[in-house]
């Protein structure tokens, strides 16, 4: 039984991609909702792909694996939808030569490139597909991949791409009433690594940080200390979201901002941790534990405001 069909003998939805375009309101928005749940999922399966931002232009990059002064691997983003039709052959030949035309001029070369579609292609354009694809391979070597529909359920089917599902197409669910909030000592934590990170970011108010990361740590310290193996579970689970959500929107920083600091990235985190509903409900926890929880990763020296965030953590 696959991860798929075990979710659906579970009683779990199936994955709609029409969902996109429910969060969003409109195509253009679900275009974007989808290259962002496609940087998360990825991230999620490949450690260490990242997001390109398209500033002023994206290169034929959506998401990228691998070092751009070598070899990579570029994932392209396509929301066609409800089926992939003789439309879209234009724009898939004219993404993927984008891509070989930036990869040239900017010293880099291209080992595989792998488009995404949350939908089929109907028969006349698969057809095509297999006939184009294998003639660029040939033409080019570049390994050319579809990852369509039944290949993305899949993926969001894997327990590492959990909070990706959850967040992007499980259906809202009231969690429990979240744990009462508790008032962070007068003066604390001011030398507190994640304190000083917020400093060098520029960041003059921390005191709401504070609250929020002794909320967190106690929420953590209480979790260890009942040692109950669920719940331990959740508190896991909950660390890996809020770091993947900073990492994403950290690689979409420091590609759009050329300095150390980098403008609106904690807003942006923040922003979404408190929008999520990705996290596991057993940890009774609300947007406050939630953002606390990110904090906590900047305490143990995993992430940061800056650019050079790791400098600060060693000094």
């Amino acid at each position: 039984m696959t991860a798929a069909t075990a979710r659906l003998a579970a009683g779990e939805p199936p994955i709609n991609f029409a969902a996109h375009q429910f969060r969003a309101g409109n195509m253009a928005g679900a275009r974007d909702d989808f290259e962002q749940m496609l940087a998360m999922l990825i991230a999620a399966v490949f450690p260490g792909a990242r997001a390109i931002a398209a500033h002023p232009g994206d290169w034929g990059i959506d998401v990228l694996l691998g070092d751009l002064s070598g070899l990579v691997v570029i994932w392209q983003s396509k929301y066609f939808w409800p089926v992939v039709t003789r439309s879209a052959q234009a724009q898939i030949r004219e993404s993927f030569e984008s891509a070989l035309t930036a990869a040239e001029r900017n010293g880099y070369a291209i080992r595989q490139w792998v488009l995404c579609v949350p939908s089929s292609m109907e028969p006349a354009t698969a057809q095509w597909w297999d006939r184009w694809r294998a003639r660029r391979q040939r033409e080019t070597g570049v390994v050319i991949e579809l990852w369509h529909e039944t290949v993305l359920r899949g993926l969001l089917a894997r327990p590492d791409a959990a909070h990706v599902r959850r967040h992007y197409y499980d259906p809202f669910a009231p969690a429990e009433r979240p744990r009462p909030l508790t008032q962070a000592p007068a003066g604390s934590f001011e030398d507190a690594l994640f304190v000083r990170q917020l400093r060098a970011a520029g960041h003059v108010e921390v005191e709401s940080a504070k609250h929020e990361y002794f909320n967190a740590d106690l929420l953590a310290r209480e979790t260890l200390d009942k040692g109950v193996q669920g719940e331990i579970d959740a508190l896991g689970e909950a660390d890996s979201i809020v770091n993947g959500i900073w990492e994403a929107r950290f690689n979409a920083g420091t590609g759009t901002h050329p300095g150390d600091r980098l403008p609106g990235l904690h807003a942006a985190v923040m922003g979404e941790i408190r929008e999520s509903r990705a996290f596991p409900a057993g940890l009774r926890a609300g947007p406050v534990h939630h953002c606390g929880l990110m904090h906590r990763v900047v305490q143990d020296r995993r992430a940061g405001w800056t650019r050079h965030w790791r400098r600060v953590a060693e000094q």
